[in-house]
């Protein structure tokens, strides 16, 4: 018999990386337990029912070619004949006009950099690709480690419009962690001579591998609880004995929280201080992001990152050049995110002030697109989304805490890669394997100040 078979355990959240953990602790033994106090699975990888029946993608998402262990999840749960891939596309709207990024021919043509700066912008990726050791990146700020290795023209031009529409104008604290996390996934999915990319995508959505692995974890004698909220941790003596959902006492062996560490932090019972406080500390950047569903094609492009001030939204996202129509109701999904700071004037703005400014821009940077082929405009709007990590913030926190029997498995341990799928698959497992293992040990858990580096 497996040494933790049976052991009961709760899992706080049942976003992504909350129903991923479950499904790889249950297949380890484990009577896995996930409370979510939304009425759907998944967070920001949840789908959205639109008015005519159809299921998309509430926030979007993509599977790249280069996630292996994303897709050894998919062949374990048998859905490897629901995966599609295609060539994408990708463009810059500099100067009211689309310019495509797809290749050399592209990136010798593109108008803001001249010979010199599109050498050090290739010179800026290929650094990207050598560095050994994220850490020393740690030291430095984006501005100073792209100007030393792209130029200034090359950063005014294109980096640092980007800079600032992603992180809602103040960016100067940022390591150059961040750009290097996404310039190395970039390329690694960019195949062969011409550099195409594939972009891939689950039929049904995310919420088709969501619903395989809460089958599972039924399955394996467990339970996914929607609509339940824990409103507290149950501790005795230093340790951990289960949850507080409704007012009344739900024992377990273990417990793990998912959800954001602010979210945690109000769980923790003040006889803990410091460790909410350090969780309630943790910065994000938050986001709107409206559902443009059309009735027709938009641009063909996959992504059009912004280098224009004027434009509120970081991109557009059109997840139709990837994804088959057909697959999505015959509509066309274009997400047109904007990310926030937590006290962003953006998000003060209501949906109709929203869509207001939002189409008013797209019809300025596309000439051909009509209100008419309008048929929804969803606005999405989450207050933490991704984690933030500045020059000089401590290092991220490990799975282990102050609490016996209570770890953490966030998406905030995942730095500096960046959070997707496939992230969140290697996150997940590696955090299952730890906590079965502190499980079985039945020894107290202290507190390791370097964990959280044999997760990432």
């Amino acid at each position: 018999m497996n040494h933790v078979e049976g052991a009961r355990i709760a899992v706080i959240g049942g976003g992504i990386m909350g129903v991923t953990l479950g499904y790889f602790l249950a297949r380890q033994g484990g009577r896995v337990v996930i409370y979510e106090a939304s009425p759907v699975l998944g967070g920001l990888a949840g789908p959205l029912l639109l008015d005519d029946g159809t299921s998309v993608d509430r926030y979007y998402h993509a599977i790249l070619s280069s996630d292996v262990h994303l897709g050894a999840l998919c062949a374990d749960l048998n859905l490897r004949d629901r995966l599609r891939y295609r060539e994408t596309r990708m463009g810059f709207f500099y100067q009211d006009r689309v310019h495509p990024m797809n290749g050399i021919v592209d990136f010798l043509r593109f108008p803001p950099l001249g010979w010199a700066d599109r050498f050090r912008l290739g010179l800026t990726v290929l650094a990207a690709q050598r560095v050994q050791d994220w850490q020393q990146l740690e030291k430095i700020s984006v501005e100073e480690w792209l100007l030393r290795w792209g130029g200034k023209n090359t950063y005014s031009n294109i980096w640092r419009p980007m800079l600032k529409a992603k992180f809602d104008g103040g960016f100067d604290r940022v390591p150059a962690t961040w750009i290097w996390a996404r310039l190395v996934r970039m390329k690694s999915t960019r195949k062969g001579a011409s550099q195409t990319e594939k972009a891939g995508y689950l039929i049904g959505g995310y919420s088709t591998l969501l619903q395989a692995m809460a089958q599972e974890i039924n399955a394996q004698g467990g339970a996914v609880l929607l609509n339940t909220p824990v409103q507290e941790l149950a501790i005795e003596n230093g340790r951990v004995v289960g949850v507080i959902v409704e007012g009344k006492r739900r024992s377990f062996d273990s417990v793990v929280a998912t959800a954001q560490t602010p979210v945690v932090s109000r769980l923790i019972p003040d006889t803990y201080p410091s460790y909410r406080q350090t969780l309630a500390a943790q910065e994000y950047l938050g986001i709107l992001c409206p559902l443009l569903v059309l009735d027709r094609p938009l641009s063909g492009y996959w992504t059009i990152n912004m280098t224009d001030d004027s434009v509120p939204f970081t991109g557009v996202i059109e997840t139709t050049a990837y994804i088959d129509p057909m697959d999505v109701g015959g509509r066309h999904l274009v997400y047109l995110p904007k990310y926030t700071v937590p006290d962003s004037k953006w998000q003060q703005l209501s949906d109709d002030e929203i869509k207001s400014v939002w189409l008013e821009n797209l019809q300025r940077m596309f000439s051909d697109f009509t209100l008419k082929s309008v048929r929804y405009f969803v606005v999405g709007r989450e207050r933490y989304v991704e984690p933030l990590h500045r020059i000089g913030d401590p290092a991220v926190l490990p799975l282990e805490t102050p609490i016996g029997g209570f770890f953490l498995a966030t998406t905030s341990q995942i730095y500096p890669q960046l959070t997707n799928g496939e992230s969140v698959t290697v996150h997940a497992r590696r955090a299952a394997e730890r906590i079965l293992a502190g499980i079985s040990s039945l020894a107290p858990i202290e507190m390791q100040e370097n964990a959280a580096a044999t997760l990432v």
